[in-house]
């Protein structure tokens, strides 16, 4: 399976590969990047693996990773995905995404969200676009609720963190009947 690049006028989702990566390596060196994620991407090693675990789930048709290009600051800014590609149910979740910190608040994570879904609605024809957050991680559940996404309950203590800790998930879907009038409405500034 080839992963698509995905492009508007301020962002470039392109396939994130084992030959690409190391365009992350400075951003992924970055403190607290990913304080609410089990992931590890703390050392080059640790990016390599992480990005072979992506690279493996897009082999077997259940990941799609992207790198992330800015093109307002003509920078990479970090990695996304679409991940648990349920193909028979016709449903997927957008998630493992993380930016740098000068890249973060500054309408890049709205214009990504924005070709993902786009490319989950109307190409794949996806019925429903899942997203899940740590409880605790407000700053990202208050950006997908801003995107239309509506919760759909915690899963309590399902995921396992690096330090031990047994972390809830918050759980938040769009379905394919919202996407519609979401694209006109949340996202025009996107179109």
């Amino acid at each position: 399976m080839n992963a698509p690049t995905l492009e508007n006028n301020r962002v470039k989702l392109e396939p994130l590969h084992l030959n690409n990566y190391e365009l992350l390596e400075s951003i992924a060196l970055e403190e607290n990047l990913l304080a609410y994620s089990p992931s590890d991407i703390s050392a080059p090693e640790k990016l390599k693996d992480y990005v072979q675990v992506a690279v493996e789930g897009l082999n077997y048709k259940v990941t799609i990773p992207f790198i992330i290009y800015d093109k307002q600051k003509q920078a990479y800014a970090g990695s996304t995905r679409f991940g648990l590609i349920n193909w028979k149910n016709k449903v997927l979740h957008i998630g493992w995404t993380w930016i740098g910190h000068q890249f973060q608040g500054t309408g890049l994570n709205a214009n990504m969200k924005f070709l993902m879904l786009q490319y989950a609605f109307e190409t794949l024809e996806f019925e429903k676009v899942e997203f899940r957050i740590d409880e605790r991680n407000h700053k990202s559940r208050k950006a997908v609720e801003k995107l239309g996404a509506k919760p759909e309950g915690i899963l309590r203590q399902d995921v396992l963190m690096k330090d031990g800790f047994r972390r809830s998930t918050c759980c938040y879907g769009i379905l394919r009947t919202e996407w519609a009038d979401l694209k006109t409405t949340i996202f025009e500034d996107c179109l």
